[in-house]
């Protein structure tokens, strides 16, 4: 079994990303794997059940990745075998005039999921710390020009982990995933998605613009990650260039995090009880 806590990062000193391998695998075949994702599915499913009746804990899984990492392949095989009623997932595009009058977390937010219930964020407020830096939108943002700074980025961060450290003083659990694929792997998908036809709706221009800026963005998750990986929040860097892998490991994660959760079926009370058998021999007699 692969131990989790060597892909688990929350105050990493000195922290290079550019050292971290994209393709490991430990000793574990493609076969073992996913005869271990399936049991953790299962298990989640378990842990679902319990923290929807539980109804105090929620908890929020973020997936940052750069384009063709397999972030929705990822979330669609993990997930798959939840409860739908209790999974909410948001995908974060370009932000609507509407959200640009507001903070940068205003729109997340109101997506925030209920308690009881798991939340995922198919790329997050964490964009505004990437793609905003890379390409320099927060000139084109509803903000004061005295508050666009030098510091501007180191004041994000803070915001950032103090808003994680909220979330999760007030239940809200962050799980917080990085898809970490190497530009190679990058490449192939791309092509991939021209040479062959299925895949075609797939290929977007604009990923092969935003390749160009690969070096930029490698620098910006860095810096993210190094400045907000915390106890409360830490980032989990999980090696993509293998999706089945990646969803593996995904899976162990979410196993082993809910699992450390406090919950359990709330128990029933003696009234309560005395009323269930009572209707019980109502049902049984009609």
């Amino acid at each position: 079994m692969v131990d989790i806590k060597s892909f688990r990062f929350n105050n990493p000193n000195g922290f290079d990303l550019s050292q971290i391998d994209t393709v490991f695998l430990g000793d574990l075949s493609k076969g073992k794997a996913l005869s271990i994702m399936d049991k953790n599915k299962k298990k989640m499913l378990e842990f679902q059940n319990k923290l929807y009746a539980h109804s105090k804990y929620s908890i929020l899984v973020i997936f940052q990745a750069m384009d063709t990492a397999g972030k929705d392949g990822a979330i669609r095989h993990v997930m798959t075998g939840l409860n739908p009623q209790g999974v909410s997932v948001y995908s974060f595009k370009k932000p609507t005039e509407e959200e640009l009058n507001h903070d940068y977390l205003w729109r997340h937010n109101k997506t925030l999921p209920e308690r009881g219930h798991i939340g995922v964020f198919n790329r997050s407020y964490y964009e505004e710390v990437l793609v905003t830096r890379v390409h320099n939108i927060v000139k084109n943002q509803m903000i004061p020009e005295k508050l666009i700074g030098k510091d501007l980025w180191q004041m994000r961060y803070r915001q950032i982990r103090d808003y994680e450290r909220y979330l999760k003083e007030n239940g809200i659990i962050p799980v917080k995933f990085f898809l970490h694929i190497s530009k190679d792997e990058q490449k192939n998908r791309l092509l991939s998605r021209i040479d062959k036809k299925h895949k075609n709706w797939k290929f977007s221009e604009s990923d092969v613009e935003e390749r160009e800026f690969w070096d930029d963005y490698q620098f910006c998750y860095r810096e993210a990650i190094a400045n907000t990986a915390t106890k409360h929040a830490p980032w989990y860097i999980i090696p993509s260039d293998k999706k089945w892998f990646a969803r593996f490991l995904i899976s162990q994660v979410m196993v082993d995090i809910m699992g450390e959760l406090d919950i359990d079926f709330p128990e029933i009370d003696e009234d309560i009880e005395k009323k269930l058998q009572k209707y019980r021999d109502i049902l049984l007699e009609s």
